[in-house]
């Protein structure tokens, strides 16, 4: 048997350690985030039933839509980190080491301002505001429901700023550093609630703190330690606040912005159209199925993660037969996911009932689900290098026509056709056109060299 593992891990070494040094660094980080993210599923997978045992169905249904909700507000950013990502890694590939610092801290101060701002408006209106009837409840006390509402929304002010940490490991092509301390959040969060469910009783407060206190303390560390020491070059800092950057940054920004919000409209307000067509208690089938059936995104994603700024790289030294050599890889591992996502499918009803038994699915809903995933990772492919060379313009377009048809749309097949919750999916799959249909025609062009006009913005 020692024989055998130590052949096989020589053969793992070999096999990651051969081709080019772009693409070595991509499988460790590949091979890593799986390991990594693997731990964290598993205790993504234990906290839902663990949380819906604290709190209650409808209750956890309410705190999804909350949080989806809260969530939207990422898109303030104006496509802040898409853009400092770009010119990150563009810089860092001609070893501009003075531009990518200002980079990092023009873009830290320019978030610090707004999301000082949103705060000061939410808490000037949040009083104004009924919470019972936004999120079409009673079960939950209003000055409870505001509690849940300040801490749900203040963390997520504070967090999303200390999470640009993130854009700078997707820069330097790390992205299993972030899974390595979001697993961390991930074992912090749990131990708190299980410590809730032996010391108090079901609330949604208390949940609303343990989630929102863990990542904020593991956040804090990891960029505290990350920028005296491997990031110390680019580390933030007040003297290197320029404000001609601003624009620039801005600029590419606010493109990956409008795309953004076309982004939370087809897919972040699922939970509020079901909550407010069906009702919250529907929510958590449509939860249950979108972790489960998710798990093939997030299986592709640890791929194509690290390629974003790798893309980038190749792109800036013209590193073209690179990309077509990983775009092929990628079509491949696609068709592995598409078997695994129709056994998942098989299997679905039986893994349904031993994991979430109060919990029903529908076969209907699980089939669309599977389906939206599968085309979702299909189109990722080729977005994922549009992204990387910053030619988004067509992807914008599209992604507003997407936007303003996909509430009509969900309500036509969920309402009128008697689709239920697989209605809103459907009407997702249709919105997300771009991805499967036009984005690899357009990494087609952008590699021949043909892309023209809107193609080539």
């Amino acid at each position: 048997m020692l024989p055998f593992i130590s052949n096989f891990t020589k053969k793992v070494k070999t096999l990651v350690n051969r081709g080019h040094q772009r693409s070595v660094k991509a499988k460790k980080n590949i091979i890593a985030s799986f390991l990594i993210k693997g731990i964290s599923i598993l205790i993504g997978f234990y906290l839902v039933p663990l949380t819906i045992g604290y709190v209650q169905k409808e209750q956890y249904g309410i705190w999804l839509t909350l949080s989806s909700v809260v969530g939207w507000f990422a898109f303030f950013d104006i496509g802040l980190g898409h853009g400092l990502r770009n010119r990150l890694s563009e810089a860092m590939a001609r070893e501009e080491w003075d531009k990518a610092k200002i980079y990092v801290s023009s873009t830290y101060a320019i978030l610090g301002i707004m999301f000082a701002a949103i705060l000061i408006i939410f808490f000037a209106i949040e009083p104004l505001l009924d919470w019972q009837k936004i999120l079409n409840t009673n079960s939950i006390s209003l000055n409870e429901l505001r509690l849940v509402v300040i801490a749900t929304f203040s963390f997520f002010c504070i967090n999303f700023i200390l999470r640009l940490i993130d854009t700078i490991f997707y820069a330097y092509q790390k992205p299993a550093y972030k899974g390595f301390y979001g697993l961390l959040s991930n074992i912090i969060t749990l131990i708190i609630i299980v410590v809730l469910t032996k010391t108090t009783k079901g609330s949604l407060f208390y949940l609303a703190m343990a989630l929102g206190i863990a990542p904020m303390i593991i956040l804090l560390l990891v960029s505290l330690y990350m920028y005296t020491n491997e990031f110390k070059p680019i580390a933030p800092s007040v003297k290197f606040i320029k404000k001609k950057y601003f624009k620039d940054l801005i600029g590419l920004g606010a493109r990956f912005f409008i795309v953004k919000i076309s982004v939370i409209i087809i897919f972040a307000t699922d939970n509020m159209i079901i909550t407010q067509l069906l009702g919250p208690a529907e929510v958590p089938a449509y939860a249950i199925a979108h972790k489960y059936f998710g798990l093939i995104t997030v299986g592709f994603s640890f791929i194509l993660v690290p390629m974003w700024s790798a893309y980038t790289e190749a792109y800036v030294k013209n590193d073209i037969d690179w990309v077509l050599s990983v775009i092929k890889k990628l079509k491949r591992a696609w068709v592995v996911l598409v078997v695994l996502g129709i056994l998942m499918f098989a299997i679905s009803p039986i893994f349904f009932k031993l994991w979430v038994p109060q919990i029903e699915v529908p076969l209907l809903l699980s089939g669309i689900m599977c389906l939206y995933v599968i085309v979702l990772a299909w189109g990722n492919i080729f977005v994922n290098f549009v992204n990387g060379v910053g030619k988004i313009q067509l992807q914008l377009i599209i992604g507003i026509i997407g936007t303003l048809v996909n509430i009509p749309l969900s309500y036509f097949f969920a309402m009128t056709l008697d689709m239920g919750i697989a209605g809103v999916i459907s009407a997702s799959i249709i919105c997300i056109a771009y991805g499967p249909i036009f984005a690899p025609i357009q990494f087609k062009k952008i590699i021949n060299g043909t892309a023209t006009g809107i193609w080539n913005r």
